[in-house]
């Protein structure tokens, strides 16, 4: 099978200037709450009967009734949310696990909410799952932290390359994984930084039992090796006037990082990868109770070849969203193109519980002729919202998405999707 080449079609070409012409018009048709200037307004706390409702509300008010909710404030300041979890995933099946969210506020109405959240699980295929990740901000949004490291011992069906790869291989890895991927940005202007990281993705101990090969040998001709590294520093360029990672309620986030692997700094090969992640949230009722969400995702891997565990893939992303109705790693490519859209409605006037309709659609290029992008593959569903924690506007995501093939599932999250 011959190696992938760093190529770019036509198509291509046109799609970068749909996206960027997508991008401009985002940020052009910013006038939310969210983009006003970066001036520091402390506002000012009164009393007042509070109408909202999250999980707690409701365990304290009718299930514990002799109890009492811990005094938690409104105020700004720290927001934890620990919770065990029974959890369910197409790759994972049944988990016990802990759900943890630690977010920050601030009285300043332009300050970024921080997180810190992790979801420790072990699974029903004897899968160890260890991520932490930050996103964390200084005062003034001068600093933005980026934190995300993550070790697994992972078991996973391999489906082979591009868009036409088959459901019903038997192709099964092992392998333990482990990521580090830190960055620091820097604000230049009002929303707008720059910064600089470091990103390795260490892959051991891997290991294929495949009983079809005639269906799909693609790892093995790909190049299979029994590790892989990729090491290199990362580059980054974002825009956000996004306050609230949790749930965003208007506003944009744009990201282009590049990331240079090196065999100087350890890497297999040299080769680099460009990540590109655009999301917009447009409020179509002016208390936000009904938000319409845009997300784009191109991810690009070019010049020399990538370890094959590496390359882009469904629900490889940072939070492991991306192409829902399809298991993780069902689609994988030398490149990916990304679209999703999402309508977001609270159902009941205390907040307590909302829905979702969600629509999306993955490309890859094809594979072994890479300068050509394969068919669109699609994907959908319905979902539903449960507040966790009202103050830092927490939710929990349970969402049951279809794709093609009769591909289906249940999709969980702390936090939204996107």
């Amino acid at each position: 099978m011959p190696k992938p080449t760093g190529s770019l079609s036509p198509f291509y070409l046109r799609f970068v200037c749909i996206s960027t012409f997508w991008m401009l018009a985002s940020l052009s048709t910013i006038a939310q709450p969210d983009s006003l200037p970066s001036v520091s307004v402390k506002r000012q706390y009164v009393s007042k009967a509070d109408s909202s409702a999250d999980i707690w509300d409701v365990y304290y008010g009718f299930i514990n009734k002799k109890g009492h909710r811990s005094a938690e404030s409104e105020k700004p300041g720290f927001h934890p949310s620990f919770f065990p979890e029974l959890a369910y995933a197409l790759q994972t099946g049944f988990a016990v696990g802990l759900n943890a969210n630690l977010s920050f506020t601030s009285a300043d109405p332009q300050q970024n909410v921080s997180v810190i959240y992790s979801t420790p699980q072990y699974t029903q295929y004897q899968q160890v799952i260890i991520p932490i990740e930050a996103n964390l901000w200084t005062k003034d949004n001068r600093y933005n932290i980026l934190t995300d490291w993550r070790y697994y011992n992972y078991s996973a069906d391999n489906f082979g390359l591009g868009d036409n790869s088959r459901s019903d291989v038997d192709d099964h890895l092992e392998y333990s994984y482990l990521r580090l991927y830190q960055s620091v940005l820097r604000q230049v202007a009002p929303n707008f930084s720059v910064g600089i990281g470091y990103a390795l993705d260490y892959h051991w101990r891997i290991r294929e039992e495949n009983s079809t090969p005639q269906l799909n040998n693609d790892f093995q001709q790909y190049g299979n090796t029994g590790r892989s590294v990729s090491s290199g520093p990362t580059f980054t360029l974002q825009y956000t006037n996004r306050r609230n990672p949790n749930n965003p309620q208007n506003g944009f986030f744009g990201s282009v990082m590049f990331r240079p692997n090196l065999r100087l700094l350890g890497s297999d090969q040299n080769w680099q990868s460009v990540l590109a992640d655009f999301r917009k949230y447009i409020p179509l009722t002016a208390d936000s109770r009904h938000i319409l969400a845009l997300w784009n995702v191109n991810w690009l891997s070019l010049g020399g070849q990538a370890p094959y565990l590496d390359l882009p893939s469904t629900g490889w992303d940072t939070h492991a969203n991306l192409g829902r109705g399809y298991t993780q790693g069902r689609f994988r490519g030398q490149n990916l193109l990304y679209f999703e859209t999402e309508y977001r409605a609270v159902i009941l006037n205390n907040g307590l519980l909302g829905g979702v309709i969600f629509a999306n659609m993955q490309t890859y290029s094809d594979y072994p002729n890479t300068a050509h992008f394969g068919k669109l593959l699609p994907g959908w569903g319905v979902g539903l919202r449960i507040k966790v924690n009202k103050h830092s506007n927490l939710n929990f995501a349970f969402d049951y998405g279809f794709g093609i093939g009769g591909s289906q599932g249940v999709f969980l999250n702390l936090g939204e999707v996107f």
